[in-house]
Protein backbone atom coordinates (compact mmCIF):
# COMPACT_ATOMS: atom_id res chain seq x y z
CA UNK A 1 0.00 0.00 0.00
CA UNK A 2 1.08 3.62 -0.87
CA UNK A 3 2.53 5.02 2.64
CA UNK A 4 1.18 8.30 2.22
CA UNK A 5 -2.10 6.87 1.83
CA UNK A 6 -1.75 4.19 4.26
CA UNK A 7 -0.71 6.91 7.03
CA UNK A 8 -4.33 9.16 5.77
CA UNK A 9 -6.36 6.10 6.60
CA UNK A 10 -4.37 5.97 9.94
CA UNK A 11 -4.93 9.29 10.98
CA UNK A 12 -8.66 8.80 9.98
CA UNK A 13 -8.71 11.90 6.89
CA UNK A 14 -8.59 9.30 4.08
CA UNK A 15 -10.84 6.67 2.85
CA UNK A 16 -11.29 3.07 4.64
CA UNK A 17 -9.19 0.61 2.78
CA UNK A 18 -10.90 -2.72 3.70
CA UNK A 19 -14.51 -1.97 1.83
CA UNK A 20 -15.49 -5.18 3.10
CA UNK A 21 -16.44 -3.99 6.22
CA UNK A 22 -19.18 -2.00 4.96
CA UNK A 23 -22.20 -4.23 4.84
CA UNK A 24 -25.29 -4.15 2.54
CA UNK A 25 -28.71 -3.34 5.11
CA UNK A 26 -31.89 -2.37 5.20
CA UNK A 27 -32.80 1.19 3.45
CA UNK A 28 -32.88 3.54 6.75
CA UNK A 29 -29.60 4.04 9.14
CA UNK A 30 -31.85 3.98 12.16
CA UNK A 31 -32.78 0.11 11.15
CA UNK A 32 -28.73 -0.47 10.43
CA UNK A 33 -28.39 0.55 13.65
CA UNK A 34 -29.03 -0.77 17.31
CA UNK A 35 -30.80 1.25 19.67
CA UNK A 36 -28.44 0.23 21.97
CA UNK A 37 -24.73 0.96 21.86
CA UNK A 38 -21.72 -2.01 22.00
CA UNK A 39 -21.77 -1.01 25.88
CA UNK A 40 -25.42 -1.43 26.60
CA UNK A 41 -26.23 2.40 26.94
CA UNK A 42 -29.82 3.17 24.74
CA UNK A 43 -29.41 5.90 22.22
CA UNK A 44 -31.26 9.05 22.63
CA UNK A 45 -34.46 9.89 20.75
CA UNK A 46 -32.69 12.69 18.86
CA UNK A 47 -29.38 10.49 18.21
CA UNK A 48 -28.44 11.06 14.66
CA UNK A 49 -28.22 7.13 12.91
CA UNK A 50 -26.91 8.60 9.72
CA UNK A 51 -24.31 10.53 10.61
CA UNK A 52 -23.27 7.62 13.37
CA UNK A 53 -23.25 5.07 10.36
CA UNK A 54 -21.24 7.59 8.20
CA UNK A 55 -18.88 7.57 11.06
CA UNK A 56 -18.88 4.36 12.06
CA UNK A 57 -17.58 2.92 8.40
CA UNK A 58 -14.63 5.07 7.99
CA UNK A 59 -13.68 4.37 12.17
CA UNK A 60 -14.18 0.66 11.74
CA UNK A 61 -11.49 0.29 9.40
CA UNK A 62 -9.15 1.78 11.33
CA UNK A 63 -10.69 0.28 13.99
CA UNK A 64 -9.59 -3.16 12.72
CA UNK A 65 -5.97 -1.99 11.78
CA UNK A 66 -5.39 -1.08 15.31
CA UNK A 67 -6.28 -4.69 16.37
CA UNK A 68 -4.45 -6.44 13.69
CA UNK A 69 -1.27 -4.06 15.25
CA UNK A 70 -1.96 -4.19 18.90
CA UNK A 71 -2.59 -8.10 18.74
CA UNK A 72 1.17 -8.32 17.08
CA UNK A 73 2.29 -6.48 19.15
CA UNK A 74 1.37 -8.15 22.44
CA UNK A 75 1.49 -11.70 20.90
CA UNK A 76 -0.80 -13.15 23.52
CA UNK A 77 0.98 -11.62 26.63
CA UNK A 78 -0.44 -9.89 29.77
CA UNK A 79 2.56 -7.85 29.77
CA UNK A 80 3.33 -4.59 28.29
CA UNK A 81 6.07 -2.44 28.65
CA UNK A 82 6.25 1.20 28.63
CA UNK A 83 8.16 2.88 25.78
CA UNK A 84 7.42 5.27 23.41
CA UNK A 85 5.85 2.52 20.64
CA UNK A 86 3.47 2.14 23.57
CA UNK A 87 2.70 5.61 24.02
CA UNK A 88 2.17 6.10 20.66
CA UNK A 89 0.01 2.87 19.91
CA UNK A 90 -2.00 4.00 23.26
CA UNK A 91 -2.98 7.26 22.02
CA UNK A 92 -4.03 5.80 18.51
CA UNK A 93 -6.31 3.78 20.78
CA UNK A 94 -6.96 0.65 22.00
CA UNK A 95 -9.03 -1.94 20.72
CA UNK A 96 -12.01 -2.82 23.10
CA UNK A 97 -10.37 -6.58 23.28
CA UNK A 98 -7.28 -5.51 24.35
CA UNK A 99 -8.28 -2.57 26.49
CA UNK A 100 -8.94 -4.17 29.96
CA UNK A 101 -5.43 -5.74 29.83
CA UNK A 102 -3.37 -2.27 28.85
CA UNK A 103 -5.36 -0.27 31.44
CA UNK A 104 -4.49 -2.83 34.07
CA UNK A 105 -0.72 -3.10 32.66
CA UNK A 106 -0.14 0.05 31.94
CA UNK A 107 -1.69 2.09 35.24
CA UNK A 108 0.05 -0.72 37.88
CA UNK A 109 -3.06 -2.37 39.00
CA UNK A 110 -2.38 -5.34 37.85
CA UNK A 111 0.89 -6.10 39.44
CA UNK A 112 -0.45 -4.92 42.47
CA UNK A 113 -3.83 -7.22 42.12
CA UNK A 114 -0.84 -10.09 42.04
CA UNK A 115 0.82 -9.05 44.76
CA UNK A 116 -2.34 -8.99 47.22
CA UNK A 117 -3.66 -11.84 45.75
CA UNK A 118 -7.45 -12.45 47.86
CA UNK A 119 -7.46 -8.85 49.26
CA UNK A 120 -10.35 -8.30 47.41
CA UNK A 121 -12.51 -11.03 48.59
CA UNK A 122 -11.23 -10.52 52.37
CA UNK A 123 -12.92 -6.53 52.01
CA UNK A 124 -16.37 -8.41 50.88
CA UNK A 125 -16.07 -10.66 53.59
CA UNK A 126 -15.41 -8.30 56.73
CA UNK A 127 -17.76 -6.40 58.65
CA UNK A 128 -19.36 -3.86 56.24
CA UNK A 129 -19.59 0.23 57.82
CA UNK A 130 -23.53 0.46 57.41
CA UNK A 131 -23.44 4.58 56.75
CA UNK A 132 -20.86 3.18 53.44
CA UNK A 133 -23.57 0.90 52.49
CA UNK A 134 -26.46 3.36 53.04
CA UNK A 135 -24.33 5.80 50.83
CA UNK A 136 -23.56 3.33 47.96
CA UNK A 137 -27.12 1.58 48.43
CA UNK A 138 -28.60 5.09 47.31
CA UNK A 139 -26.81 5.82 44.27
CA UNK A 140 -27.07 2.57 42.82
CA UNK A 141 -30.26 2.65 41.16
CA UNK A 142 -29.29 6.90 39.87
CA UNK A 143 -25.82 4.65 37.97
CA UNK A 144 -26.07 4.46 34.20
CA UNK A 145 -29.83 4.33 34.39
CA UNK A 146 -29.90 4.42 30.40
CA UNK A 147 -27.70 1.48 30.21
CA UNK A 148 -29.53 -1.95 29.77
CA UNK A 149 -26.69 -3.71 31.89
CA UNK A 150 -27.44 -1.93 35.38
CA UNK A 151 -31.01 -2.45 34.91
CA UNK A 152 -32.61 -4.11 37.18
CA UNK A 153 -34.56 -6.30 34.65
CA UNK A 154 -31.69 -7.26 33.13
CA UNK A 155 -29.82 -10.73 34.01
CA UNK A 156 -26.94 -10.62 35.49
CA UNK A 157 -27.15 -7.29 36.84
CA UNK A 158 -24.68 -5.25 37.18
CA UNK A 159 -25.80 -3.52 39.97
CA UNK A 160 -24.70 -6.19 42.08
CA UNK A 161 -20.85 -6.08 40.43
CA UNK A 162 -21.04 -2.02 41.24
CA UNK A 163 -22.20 -2.46 44.83
CA UNK A 164 -19.55 -5.03 45.67
CA UNK A 165 -16.52 -2.67 43.96
CA UNK A 166 -17.72 0.44 45.44
CA UNK A 167 -18.26 -1.09 49.14
CA UNK A 168 -14.85 -3.02 48.59
CA UNK A 169 -12.92 0.27 47.87
CA UNK A 170 -14.67 2.03 50.24
CA UNK A 171 -13.14 0.14 53.31
CA UNK A 172 -9.88 -0.15 51.30
CA UNK A 173 -9.59 3.35 51.42
CA UNK A 174 -11.26 4.62 54.69
CA UNK A 175 -9.68 8.28 53.71
CA UNK A 176 -12.16 8.58 51.06
CA UNK A 177 -14.90 6.11 51.94
CA UNK A 178 -17.93 6.61 49.15
CA UNK A 179 -18.66 10.32 47.61
CA UNK A 180 -20.67 10.59 44.51
CA UNK A 181 -18.84 10.84 40.84
CA UNK A 182 -17.18 7.19 42.20
CA UNK A 183 -20.33 5.45 41.07
CA UNK A 184 -20.31 6.16 37.12
CA UNK A 185 -16.41 5.90 37.25
CA UNK A 186 -16.72 2.36 38.58
CA UNK A 187 -19.45 1.55 36.35
CA UNK A 188 -17.37 2.52 33.34
CA UNK A 189 -14.67 -0.25 34.82
CA UNK A 190 -16.95 -2.71 35.24
CA UNK A 191 -18.57 -2.47 31.70
CA UNK A 192 -14.84 -2.40 30.12
CA UNK A 193 -13.31 -5.36 32.47
CA UNK A 194 -16.27 -7.71 32.74
CA UNK A 195 -14.58 -8.19 36.16
CA UNK A 196 -15.02 -7.00 40.12
CA UNK A 197 -11.85 -7.32 41.26
CA UNK A 198 -10.27 -5.93 37.77
CA UNK A 199 -12.50 -3.14 38.40
CA UNK A 200 -11.84 -2.67 41.85
CA UNK A 201 -7.76 -2.46 41.66
CA UNK A 202 -8.58 0.31 38.36
CA UNK A 203 -10.10 2.26 41.34
CA UNK A 204 -7.28 2.11 43.31
CA UNK A 205 -5.00 2.96 40.56
CA UNK A 206 -6.92 6.09 39.50
CA UNK A 207 -7.84 7.58 43.43
CA UNK A 208 -4.92 6.25 44.79
CA UNK A 209 -2.45 7.64 42.07
CA UNK A 210 -3.78 9.26 39.03
CA UNK A 211 -6.10 11.46 40.60
CA UNK A 212 -4.92 12.03 44.44
CA UNK A 213 -7.35 14.10 46.34
CA UNK A 214 -10.08 14.19 43.38
CA UNK A 215 -12.21 12.18 45.99
CA UNK A 216 -11.67 13.15 49.67
CA UNK A 217 -13.67 15.15 51.94
CA UNK A 218 -12.54 18.62 50.65
CA UNK A 219 -11.57 17.49 47.88
CA UNK A 220 -8.70 19.34 47.69
CA UNK A 221 -6.79 17.72 44.23
CA UNK A 222 -10.12 18.62 42.47
CA UNK A 223 -10.53 22.03 43.16
CA UNK A 224 -6.91 22.33 42.50
CA UNK A 225 -6.80 21.36 39.31
CA UNK A 226 -9.80 23.16 38.22
CA UNK A 227 -7.77 26.52 38.62
CA UNK A 228 -4.49 24.88 37.55
CA UNK A 229 -7.03 24.76 34.23
CA UNK A 230 -7.67 28.48 34.43
CA UNK A 231 -4.34 29.51 34.92
CA UNK A 232 -3.59 27.32 31.53
CA UNK A 233 -6.51 28.83 30.04
CA UNK A 234 -5.01 32.57 30.66
CA UNK A 235 -1.53 32.06 28.88
CA UNK A 236 -3.42 29.36 26.33
CA UNK A 237 -6.56 31.30 25.42
CA UNK A 238 -6.51 34.88 26.88
CA UNK A 239 -9.65 35.97 25.23
CA UNK A 240 -11.72 32.83 27.12
CA UNK A 241 -10.11 33.67 30.10
CA UNK A 242 -10.72 37.06 29.70
CA UNK A 243 -14.63 36.65 29.25
CA UNK A 244 -14.66 34.44 32.03
CA UNK A 245 -13.07 37.09 34.30
CA UNK A 246 -15.49 39.99 32.84
CA UNK A 247 -18.53 37.73 33.48
CA UNK A 248 -16.92 36.58 37.42
CA UNK A 249 -17.47 32.83 36.49
CA UNK A 250 -15.85 30.44 38.52
CA UNK A 251 -14.10 27.53 36.40
CA UNK A 252 -15.64 25.14 38.86
CA UNK A 253 -19.56 26.59 37.44
CA UNK A 254 -18.55 25.29 34.59
CA UNK A 255 -15.54 22.55 34.28
CA UNK A 256 -16.09 20.64 37.60
CA UNK A 257 -18.34 17.55 36.22
CA UNK A 258 -15.93 16.91 33.42
CA UNK A 259 -12.93 16.32 36.28
CA UNK A 260 -14.42 14.76 38.48
CA UNK A 261 -16.71 12.28 36.00
CA UNK A 262 -13.52 12.15 33.74
CA UNK A 263 -15.45 13.29 31.06
CA UNK A 264 -18.27 10.18 31.60
CA UNK A 265 -21.54 11.69 30.66
CA UNK A 266 -20.12 14.70 29.19
CA UNK A 267 -18.76 13.15 25.83
CA UNK A 268 -19.31 10.18 24.09
CA UNK A 269 -18.96 7.26 25.20
CA UNK A 270 -16.21 5.93 22.73
CA UNK A 271 -13.99 9.33 22.95
CA UNK A 272 -14.33 8.86 26.99
CA UNK A 273 -12.68 5.60 26.41
CA UNK A 274 -9.97 6.66 24.00
CA UNK A 275 -9.59 9.90 26.50
CA UNK A 276 -9.07 6.93 29.27
CA UNK A 277 -6.55 4.79 27.21
CA UNK A 278 -4.47 7.96 27.96
CA UNK A 279 -5.13 8.72 31.13
CA UNK A 280 -3.78 5.14 32.71
CA UNK A 281 -1.13 5.27 30.53
CA UNK A 282 0.22 9.15 30.22
CA UNK A 283 -1.89 10.54 33.99
CA UNK A 284 -4.14 13.43 34.73
CA UNK A 285 -1.93 16.02 32.35
CA UNK A 286 -4.83 14.36 29.72
CA UNK A 287 -7.15 16.01 31.82
CA UNK A 288 -6.33 19.38 31.03
CA UNK A 289 -5.41 18.63 27.23
CA UNK A 290 -9.18 17.17 26.40
CA UNK A 291 -10.52 20.34 28.68
CA UNK A 292 -8.11 22.94 26.46
CA UNK A 293 -9.12 21.52 23.42
CA UNK A 294 -12.37 21.76 23.93
CA UNK A 295 -12.33 25.61 24.94
CA UNK A 296 -9.71 26.57 22.37
CA UNK A 297 -11.63 25.03 19.64
CA UNK A 298 -15.07 26.50 20.64
CA UNK A 299 -13.36 30.21 21.68
CA UNK A 300 -15.67 32.04 18.99
CA UNK A 301 -18.96 30.32 20.51
CA UNK A 302 -17.58 30.97 23.97
CA UNK A 303 -17.11 34.33 23.44
CA UNK A 304 -20.11 35.40 21.96
CA UNK A 305 -21.68 34.54 25.39
CA UNK A 306 -23.21 37.77 27.11
CA UNK A 307 -23.45 36.84 31.17
CA UNK A 308 -23.35 34.06 33.47
CA UNK A 309 -25.84 32.21 31.91
CA UNK A 310 -24.92 32.06 28.62
CA UNK A 311 -21.47 30.90 29.32
CA UNK A 312 -22.51 28.05 31.27
CA UNK A 313 -25.02 27.28 28.11
CA UNK A 314 -21.58 27.13 25.34
CA UNK A 315 -19.76 25.41 28.18
CA UNK A 316 -22.61 22.38 27.80
CA UNK A 317 -22.27 23.15 23.92
CA UNK A 318 -18.98 22.40 23.60
CA UNK A 319 -19.24 18.87 24.74
CA UNK A 320 -22.11 17.84 22.13
CA UNK A 321 -21.51 17.61 18.23
CA UNK A 322 -19.80 16.32 15.64
CA UNK A 323 -16.21 17.29 16.42
CA UNK A 324 -16.60 15.46 19.83
CA UNK A 325 -18.45 12.81 18.47
CA UNK A 326 -15.12 11.78 15.67
CA UNK A 327 -13.05 10.07 18.41
CA UNK A 328 -9.94 9.64 16.24
CA UNK A 329 -9.83 13.03 15.14
CA UNK A 330 -10.75 14.62 18.27
CA UNK A 331 -7.76 12.67 19.90
CA UNK A 332 -5.29 14.28 17.47
CA UNK A 333 -6.41 17.43 18.75
CA UNK A 334 -5.65 16.94 22.01
CA UNK A 335 -1.82 16.19 21.35
CA UNK A 336 -1.72 19.65 18.86
CA UNK A 337 -4.35 22.21 19.91
CA UNK A 338 -3.28 23.02 23.58
CA UNK A 339 0.24 23.21 22.24
CA UNK A 340 3.33 21.70 24.97
CA UNK A 341 2.13 21.07 28.00
CA UNK A 342 4.56 19.61 29.85
CA UNK A 343 4.38 17.88 33.41
CA UNK A 344 6.81 20.45 35.01
CA UNK A 345 4.66 23.27 34.18
CA UNK A 346 1.34 21.49 35.88
CA UNK A 347 3.47 20.25 38.68
CA UNK A 348 4.10 23.94 39.90
CA UNK A 349 1.17 25.20 38.49
CA UNK A 350 -1.01 22.82 41.15
CA UNK A 351 1.20 24.11 43.86
CA UNK A 352 0.88 27.41 43.61
CA UNK A 353 -3.10 26.72 43.34
CA UNK A 354 -3.22 24.50 45.89
CA UNK A 355 -1.28 26.81 48.17
CA UNK A 356 -3.93 29.42 47.47
CA UNK A 357 -6.67 27.31 47.84
CA UNK A 358 -5.61 26.40 51.26
CA UNK A 359 -4.61 30.03 52.27
CA UNK A 360 -8.07 31.15 51.63
CA UNK A 361 -9.50 27.94 53.23
CA UNK A 362 -8.06 28.64 56.33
Amino acid sequence: MDQRKKRKEENGTGSPAQPQLRINMPSTAKERVPSVDPYGFERSADFDYNTYEELMSEYLAILTRRSIKWSKMLQGRSRVERNLKVKRYVRKGVPNEHRALIWLAASGSQEQMEKNAGYYQSLLQAQHDPKLVEAIRTDLHRTFPDNVQFQKTANPCLQKTLYNVLVAYGHHNKAVGYCQGMNFIAGYLIIITKDEEKSFWLMEALIGRILPDYYTPAMLGLKTDQEVLGELVKVKVPAVWQAMTQHNVMWTLVVSRWFICLFIDILPVETVLRIWDCLFYEGSKILFRVALTLIHHNQDLILQARNLPDICDRFKQITKGAFVEDCHTFMQKIFKEPGSLSKATITKLREACRAKIMAEES
